[in-house]
């Protein structure tokens, strides 16, 4: 599950606020406002308190499971030292952490905003993935999942490994087509 810093900051920029403005809202000083998102001032008070500043509650999911934030941060991580093997691994595990839950609980994995990666085939990935895996559910999709930031102008695959061919569109889920990943439907299927 996301941890409290992370889940902070995608709740604030969920909402377009900076921290100053959540820091006013709360009544909480800019300073704890950064410290919080930062992991280092997780005290359950404070946290709910940012998040309802922010226009969100804090609710408990049965399930130990990652979700999309959480995994959107280790990927960026993997990307700003130039290891997309590890990044593709975080976005598969995010695929198997999705499809491992069935109904609310897996929404509830897709339910936060990822901050970007700073690279936007993966940023359109996450985001197809997400869609696929909760429309398949029947689930609704979130909001920040449809937000054009989260499609490609034009068609890419992660160039994970460059001898790999670019799968047909037949062979990409339909999600991450839409978006303009082209990824093999079979890179998701758990051995």
């Amino acid at each position: 599950m996301t941890d409290a810093g992370t889940l902070v900051r995608a709740a604030r920029k969920s909402r377009g606020l900076t921290q100053q403005r959540l820091a006013e809202r709360t009544r909480i000083d800019q300073a704890r406002v950064s410290r919080s998102e930062r992991g280092r001032d997780a005290e359950f008070s404070t946290v709910a308190r940012l998040l309802a500043g922010a226009g969100h509650r804090l609710y408990s999911a049965p399930t130990q499971r990652g979700d999309a934030a959480t995994a959107a941060a280790e990927i960026r991580g993997h990307l700003r030292l130039g290891d997309r093997e590890r990044a593709l691994r975080a976005l598969l595990q995010l695929n198997d952490d999705l499809v491992a839950e069935h109904g609310l609980v897996r929404g509830v994995l897709g339910l936060a905003e990822p901050e970007p990666t700073r690279d936007p085939v993966w940023d359109a990935a996450i985001a197809g993935l997400v869609a696929w895996r909760l429309r398949e559910e029947g689930l609704p999709v979130p909001e920040w999942v449809n937000r054009p930031a989260r499609f490609l102008t034009a068609p890419r695959g992660l160039d994970v490994d460059p001898s790999d061919p670019v799968p047909p569109l037949t062979e990409v889920p339909d999600a991450l087509a839409e978006r303009g990943v082209l990824v093999w439907r079979d890179t998701f299927t758990s051995v």
